[in-house]
């Protein structure tokens, strides 16, 4: 069975096509379109498609179904997009635009929950019964797959692990809550964190290495603290702290086979993952139990959401 793929993003459109194991076969990406109608996206969507099918060798009749990732505020029952402010997306009847341009069955779903998806059908959770996945981007996304099936809420917007609160009355947060994870944990939060550091240590290594407050990115309080940066140390040691206090809430709600932390920071692979499963060995309420959580990197990066929205029909 091949499936194809869509992951609908405000800089490009990526498609590809997908083996029912979850391998590529061929992927195309187009810029999205932006100041246009819904239709003109969707013509774009197509385009992508079309080329995906092109790069797979494969006629797109041969494709099953179609299956969509896209942010905003999604409704898979109705095949909507809600709302999603980056192309003023309102009530856009996603689902049948596609099935109109492919004539094929199509499947809508949030591209954080698809991607999601696809690390537990093909990546890091492969084989496992239950999987958490988190984002650490912009902000703190994140899904779950329950005994084979996404957990999405009543209304589909279940999951949003960015927005529990990790510190009451804490940090000012984009939502209007304050404390969040996301303030604490977002690969944004970590750069504006170090930017405040450096401004208190002028003296830090962060200057050298970043070359300025503009300069810095999520890799430079890492980098810093590896080479015995104080200032750095301190920011990388309170990044861990919150990550673990996260990390272990949702370890303690959901006790998934796998949790999985993809994102910008997940790139400093153990560094960051040893002593966040350290808090868990001290903080995991099934600690002392034979069976526990297995903390681990999402392996798929940008392809976790290609497959996912690809395999959304295996896993209703």
């Amino acid at each position: 069975m091949r499936y194809l793929g869509i992951d609908l993003g405000g800089t490009n459109v990526a498609a590809a096509i997908v083996e029912e194991a979850g391998t590529i076969l061929g992927k195309a990406s187009l810029p999205t379109p932006r100041g246009v109608p819904a239709e003109q996206v969707a013509d774009q969507m197509a385009a992508a498609s079309r080329a995906a099918a092109q790069a797979a060798g494969v006629e797109l009749a041969e494709v099953e179904s179609v299956g969509i990732g896209s942010p905003g505020t999604v409704d898979p029952a109705a095949g909507l997009v809600r709302y999603w402010s980056n192309l003023d997306f309102r009530n856009v009847p996603l689902s049948e635009l596609m099935a109109r341009r492919l004539n094929k069955p199509v499947w809508l779903e949030n591209d954080a929950n698809a991607a999601a998806l696809g690390e537990y059908a093909a990546g890091a959770g492969k084989g496992s019964q239950s999987m958490v996945a988190i984002t650490l981007g912009t902000g703190v996304g994140g899904g779950a797959v329950l005994d084979g099936r996404l957990y999405t809420g009543f209304n589909h917007a279940g999951l949003e692990v960015g927005h529990f609160v990790i510190e009451h009355n804490g940090r000012p947060c984009t939502c209007g809550r304050k404390g969040c994870f996301e303030a604490y944990c977002s690969a944004t939060a970590l750069i504006k964190r170090t930017r405040q550091a450096m401004q208190e240590h002028p003296d830090s290594l962060l200057w050298q290495l970043s070359g300025g407050l503009d300069g810095v990115n999520g890799r430079t309080p890492f980098d810093a603290a590896a080479r015995g940066d104080a200032a750095a140390g301190a920011v990388i040691g309170e990044y861990v702290d919150y990550l673990g206090c996260g990390v272990a809430s949702l370890v303690n709600i959901f006790q998934p086979e796998v949790l999985c932390i993809g994102g910008g920071p997940s790139a400093q692979g153990e560094t960051l993952l040893a002593p966040v499963r350290a808090i868990l060995d001290r903080e995991d309420y099934a600690r002392n139990d034979v069976r526990r959580t297995r903390l681990v990197r999402a392996v798929l990066g940008n392809d976790a959401g290609l497959i996912g929205a690809a395999l959304l029909p295996r896993f209703q």
